[in-house]
């Protein structure tokens, strides 16, 4: 089926996400819309996430998407399940939660994970709720890191500032003798490095990117939703506010340089 697959997050942080996807599924097409002009929405209301949610599943299904994944923590946590209520019944609604949390279930070694995310998504608590559901003698220990993604969207990775506000972060006693970390949020597999630094490689960091990627490649294939066509793929890229700083910024994320289209998608009701 050579619909594309459809991606959302609140900005450009989500092609972490769209580039592991890429690179399980190279044949498949892409939409992706970043919600730029509302980034991020670590500081928004649960209700203005939802709503962003919905009016951007339905943008990515008038485009003739097969499948929606939510590549943000946030609205993964807070307006996935209402996504889901909205559209569910005409195309699979993907999180980046669940894949994650599945993951960790299977890892018998686990005994105490730390999660760093925004403070809506660690507010919600949907990361500790769902992994004591899946594993109850499982310790979560959640910490905010609200200045880790406009830093890095800012460029500043790999350097003295990054490595100061990282170290203070992960200095946390929240995280004192933890086994693995969730980076939940997109932006962080692009300080995965430092991260690793300071943990002295002692501390497995999960590739969520790579393991979301695998868990929507399982899902549509199990959907009988793959695209086997080997023509060359067409991806979309749109922004609901388009500056110069993201577009220098998309190629970290994706890994190529990329065309950003700014699309207003607020003007008409969902």
């Amino acid at each position: 089926m050579q619909n594309p697959i459809g991606i959302f997050d609140s900005g450009i942080g989500g092609l972490t996400v769209a580039n592991a996807i890429r690179k399980v599924l190279p044949h498949e097409n892409l939409i992706y819309f970043g919600d730029t002009a509302h980034m991020p929405y670590g500081d928004k209301s649960a209700e203005a996430i939802k709503y962003y949610s919905l009016k951007i599943g339905k943008f990515l299904q008038q485009q003739g998407c097969k499948a929606v994944v939510i590549a943000c923590n946030t609205a993964s946590s807070l307006g996935y399940q209402d996504l889901k209520d909205f559209l569910g019944n005409d195309l699979p609604i993907l999180n980046v939660i669940d894949p994650v949390v599945a993951y960790c279930a299977k890892q018998t070694h686990y005994h105490k994970i730390g999660v760093i995310a925004t403070k809506a998504t660690i507010k919600s608590d949907i990361y500790a709720i769902k992994l004591k559901a899946a594993l109850p003698k499982i310790n979560v220990q959640s910490l905010a890191t609200p200045l880790l993604a406009p830093m890095i969207e800012e460029g500043f990775f790999e350097n003295n500032i990054s490595k100061t506000i990282i170290n203070s972060y992960l200095s946390s006693p929240k995280l004192k003798k933890i086994d693995s970390l969730i980076l939940a949020c997109t932006h962080y597999p692009l300080i995965r490095n430092e991260i690793d630094a300071f943990f002295k490689e002692k501390v497995e960091i999960l590739n969520t990117a790579s393991i979301v990627a695998d868990d929507v490649k399982e899902k549509l294939t199990q959907l009988k939703l793959i695209n086997h066509s080997t023509a060359k793929p067409k991806h979309q890229f749109f922004v609901s506010d388009k500056t110069s700083s993201f577009e220098t910024s998309t190629q970290l994320f994706f890994g190529d340089k990329i065309n950003l289209v700014q699309k207003n998608i607020w003007a008409t009701s969902i």
